[in-house]
């Protein structure tokens, strides 16, 4: 019985003395790490030199044909008027240097050659009319031009390598007319003729707008699909010579307001090497958190050992009782001699 309480008392203090160890026990922290800005990815600016070439067709007009004569003493026909004026498409071929800024504007100076183009302008006219009707002129001429332009272009973003843009430019164009003829068709049916002896040409003022869209095939060359509106001035014809009239204007031609709806492709190639990838950007100076210090290391405490279950002490073992000496027995006396 004894040795049960002292178990039961020996256990509920290693209890509490655990609880209370516990208690005091600091818990581990997890070192904390510094939040880092998370860097963007971005697009290096591009930019240095380029080639360009275009190719492409253009859409000819223009609003008025226009007399000057140069006799004054031929009184034009107060009734003339156009009645049909016409010109032909162009194919256009440009060769072109330009510098690329950054990702977002570019400039280019363009040369180009615009092939040589048909044109006619029919005008009447009935006072003066041989014959008392309708009488009509018919001038043909070609028309060709070369064409200078400093060009300025905004890129507007660019997605899955597509990048839209628009465009201007101002500079010249100079204007050729050739193969000038003028053939008069009379009511009576007479006809008369004339023509220019020589080719002109002439610089007018030149701007164009464009508007187009950007291929990125890789870094250094680029394709371009673009629409422009260019304007060529007002290019002017050489004097027409009558043939076979006594009465001539000698006149030329303003081929007034010639302008063009181009259609072109045309290829980019940067001249310097090829353009770095993509880079981080820098970030702005970042303070760094202080480092947390870790706790140290807990030292664990050392396991309670249990004390051993009471032993109970031997039993007394009774000491073996004292064994009394044995009373010596007196030796017997030899019997006692009688004397006698």
């Amino acid at each position: 019985m004894v040795g049960v309480r002292t178990l039961l008392a020996a256990g509920a203090a290693a209890l509490i003395c655990s609880s209370a160890s516990a208690a005091d026990m600091p818990i581990p922290q997890v070192p904390q790490i510094p939040m880092q800005p998370i860097p963007l990815i971005v697009q290096q600016p591009l930019g240095g030199w380029y080639l360009r070439g275009d190719i492409g067709i253009g859409v000819q007009t223009f609003s008025e044909f226009d007399f000057t004569q140069t006799n004054l003493a031929f009184v034009w026909p107060s009734s003339w008027t156009i009645v049909q004026k016409d010109i032909q498409d162009t194919t256009i071929f440009g060769l072109g240097v330009g510098y690329e800024f950054n990702s977002w504007l570019r400039f280019d100076v363009t040369g180009e050659y615009r092939t040589r183009a048909a044109v006619k302008a029919t005008g009447s006219y009935t006072n003066f009319c041989a014959g008392g009707g309708t009488c009509f002129d018919i001038n043909t001429a070609n028309y060709s031009a070369a064409v200078f332009l400093a060009n300025i272009y905004v890129d507007l973003g660019t997605w899955w390598c597509l990048t839209p843009f628009v465009g201007f430019g101002v500079g010249g164009a100079y204007n050729t007319i050739s193969g000038m003829q003028d053939a008069g068709i009379n009511s009576n049916g007479t006809n008369g003729f004339g023509f220019a002896a020589n080719d002109t040409s002439n610089f007018n003022l030149a701007w164009d707008v464009t508007l187009g869209l950007s291929y990125a095939i890789n870094n250094n060359l680029k394709i371009d699909f673009s629409w422009r509106y260019l304007n060529l001035g007002s290019p002017q014809s050489p004097i027409v010579q009558c043939q076979n009239t006594t009465s001539c204007p000698s006149a030329f031609y303003t081929f007034k307001d010639m302008t063009s709806q181009d259609f072109r492709i045309g290829l980019r190639w940067m001249l310097q090497a090829d353009s770095a990838p993509a880079v981080f950007a820098p970030q702005p100076m970042f303070a760094p958190q202080p480092v947390y210090a870790p706790q140290p290391v807990y030292a664990p405490q050392p396991v309670y050992t249990p004390q051993p279950l009471y032993t109970p002490s031997p039993q007394f073992v009774p000491q073996p009782q004292y064994a009394p000496m044995p009373t010596p027995m007196p030796a017997p006396q030899p019997p006692l001699q009688s004397r006698g």
